[in-house]
């Protein structure tokens, strides 16, 4: 533990070399980064960031459904974060008569905000290294100090819950403690045309005219503790929470991002990152095909693309990056660089024969490991991607799981089971599914290893290499229960769970998913073996990185756990001839604007503003006269950073991260300074929908503004 506090310590000798690169925990800020931080501006102690002995930044900064990141805005728990963040939960309370995604929605008063079932968020109440409690014990004598140091660790902290976390390859931990509330209501969400302004076409992408931000509460009960929802709930009275400021940015001002970016991969070696890209290839092949088909679908009806919203923005959003990723992996030879810096560190390696014991091999170890497992990797990617993303098959699935779960009790009604399948059905398209099924089979078997092959499909469909696909996906959804639900509870009325289950095995859509299962079985274990089987290489690998790294910048990859990056507001040129500015203006917006484009509507309540002068947008407007929408920043983001809060060196809200740019989507494993970009939406654009297009005033009344 000392060689690794020895590390930390060097670190601060060259931390202003690359102080806009890093993703850095936030005990350490006192120790390593906070000198550097405010010789670059920032305005902030390190305890006004981070404390557990009493208020700071930290407690204002929420991890916000499992996947993004929020903040709160008032002393009555009111919390800001993406759109694209809070889509699934407008999704959620959206119907054809209130849409919210397409409408928007704004509470003119505490009674009138809407409940989210199963959203959650999560206070960080601290972070301690217990790396000496964890490490270099066996499995199971970790895995029992894990379980002492969480028990203590909740009975001390009333309400809360633990974990343990690994950082740098499982050679240092962490334990983290929560508070989780699950009482959060919809308070307020412009339309998707401002929202999702853009859509797939401008998805990581500048310049960005997109009002991505959505308003939430948090409520707990009268003590201001966590609490199941109740009317009886009242607004949570947080710890701190974020002034806001309208001054605006201006180019080079110091910046800061609080968060939790999801994962990056910076300790990965060139065989790890060549079969990443591998399987991501997979990926990308398999999402073109079942998008394309999605959206042609949604296009034509709005009930459908209420449906589908979610799943298609996910897909798109993931399988647009890892097509950025391939390009710019190419572009800026990230794997000839990182080739060479493990050179370099076998170079350095060899000098000295204790390093030689230790890490001589590991590059070699991994590789071979890699090779080994890349098979089993591709195959498991082809399934998943392929033929489990059909949802009649999902939905034949999970019927089996409850069928399986009933074994002690055959005698009890069929209809029973259907109830875990019932809201599955409420956002299903059948004839959408039908046809992303023949698109995905065929690009099953055209990819697939034959003895992956799904054979003896029933119907006289035995050969899956020489069937008529088109005519087997015709039998399945034409003869299977599981094409609706009335087909499915007709097949289950008056049935006990054991005939139902009799009857049901011979239906085209269990036949096949029990096909796919036997097939996944075969595969998926040695998936998760081959996964495993990569650790104890890596940890080495990470160790000796470490080690030899001793007195440069170094924070670990990014693991779901609250972060601090810092840097600046600033352009770039993405290429000869090309420079960008910092920021866009509503301007852009209407250049962009068409009608008959879904991805590039503009509401009707922002054309008043298309010319309109600065006096329109009162406190809002920009000194230059206009609308700021969104600005340019170096912050060192990723995935899960989505809503975080971008601050000024006074640690004041001035706008919400969502993005970044296409030209670095190899940032996840290298850091590009010259054209690494966080993009944000302006706070001034966001209050300017809130009160101008939304109306409401009651919002803006509770917020702490700061005057330019």
């Amino acid at each position: 533990m000392k060689r690794i506090f020895a590390f930390f310590a060097a670190a601060l000798l060259t931390l202003g070399a690359r102080a806009d690169e890093g993703m850095w925990l936030l005990p350490l800020l006192k120790s390593m980064n906070i000198d550097v931080m405010q010789q670059e501006g920032c305005r902030l102690t390190a305890d006004q960031i981070y404390s557990i002995n009493h208020s700071s930044l930290k407690d204002a900064i929420v991890q916000f459904d499992g996947g993004c990141t929020g903040e709160i805005i008032s002393d009555k728990g009111l919390l800001v974060t993406n759109h694209h963040c809070g889509y699934a939960s407008i999704l959620k309370l959206s119907t054809t008569e209130h849409n919210y995604l397409v409408d928007g929605f704004w509470a003119l008063s505490l009674k009138e905000e809407l409940p989210v079932e199963g959203l959650e968020v999560l206070f960080l109440v601290s972070m301690e290294d217990v790396t000496d409690q964890i490490k270099d014990k066996n499995s199971y004598l970790r895995k029992s100090a894990e379980a002492k140091l969480v028990e203590a660790a909740e009975e001390a902290n009333p309400n809360a819950y633990a974990e343990v976390v690994s950082f740098y390859d499982d050679n240092v931990f962490y334990l983290v403690v929560y508070k989780k509330y699950t009482d959060v209501r919809l308070v307020g969400t412009p339309p998707a045309s401002i929202g999702k302004f853009g859509g797939d076409t401008d998805n990581w992408e500048w310049p960005r005219h997109t009002g991505d931000f959505s308003m939430f509460r948090v409520y707990a009960d009268k003590k201001g503790e966590p609490a199941e929802y109740s009317p009886a709930n009242v607004p949570l009275r947080p710890k701190q929470h974020l002034k806001i400021s309208l001054a605006g940015v201006q180019e080079n001002d110091f910046t800061m991002v609080m968060g939790y970016p999801g994962s990056t991969q910076r300790f990965q070696t060139a065989p790890e990152l060549e079969n990443m890209l591998a399987t991501q290839a997979i990926a990308i092949k398999n999402r073109v095909a079942r998008e394309e088909i999605m959206w042609d679908e949604m296009c034509k009806d709005p009930a459908v693309n209420l449906m589908y919203a979610e799943d298609y923005s996910m897909s798109t959003n993931g399988r647009k990056k890892w097509q950025g990723e391939e390009i710019a992996f190419a572009k800026l030879d990230i794997i000839g660089r990182e080739k060479q810096k493990e050179a370099d560190f076998l170079k350095w390696v060899a000098e000295d024969p204790e390093r030689q014991a230790k890490y001589g091999t590991v590059i070699d170890d991994i590789a071979k490991c890699v090779e080994e497992n890349s098979d089993i990797l591709a195959r498991t990617y082809r399934l998943f991607e392929g033929p489990y993303k059909i949802e009649l098959v999902d939905r034949a699935l999970t019927l089996v799981m409850q069928i399986m779960m009933q074994e002690q009790d055959m005698d009890g009604p069929a209809d029973d089971l259907l109830v875990a399948l019932e809201d599955s059905y409420k956002n299903y398209y059948m004839p959408l599914d039908k046809k992303v099924a023949a698109a995905l089979l065929k690009q099953y078997r055209e990819d697939a290893d034959p003895k992956d092959y799904l054979d003896s499909l029933g119907g006289g469909f035995d050969d899956f290499a020489t069937i008529d696909m088109d005519a087997y996906v015709d039998y399945l959804y034409g003869n299977s229960a599981f094409a609706s639900f009335e087909k499915l509870t007709d097949a289950a009325d008056g049935k006990t769970i054991g005939q139902f289950s009799a009857e049901i095995s011979e239906d085209p859509g269990l036949v096949f998913a029990m096909k796919l299962y036997e097939i996944i079985m075969g595969v998926f274990p040695g998936y998760m073996v081959a996964t495993e089987s990569l650790k104890p290489y890596r940890q080495i690998f990470t160790e000796g990185l470490m080690e030899w790294q001793k007195g440069q910048p170094s924070y670990p990859d990014a693991n779901f756990t609250m972060r601090l990056t810092w840097g600046h507001v600033l352009p770039y040129s993405p290429r000869d001839g090309v420079d960008y500015q910092y920021f866009t203006t509503l301007k852009g917006v209407f250049e962009k604007e068409d009608p008959n484009n879904p991805e590039f509507i503009v509401p009707d309540n922002l054309h008043p503003y298309k010319d309109a002068p600065a006096k329109a947008f009162g406190r809002y407007a920009d000194k230059d006269g206009t609308l700021h929408l969104c600005f340019l920043t170096n912050n060192d983001i990723t995935g899960g950073n989505s809503g975080s809060p971008v601050l000024n060196a006074k640690g004041e809200l001035i706008g919400l991260a969502f993005d970044g740019n296409w030209e670095s989507m190899s940032s996840d494993v290298m850091f590009e300074p010259d054209i690494q970009r966080c993009i944000c939406v302006d706070i001034r654009y966001v209050l300017f929908c809130v009160e101008k297009l939304g109306g409401a005033k009651n919002i803006i009344k509770e917020l702490d503004i700061v005057k330019k």
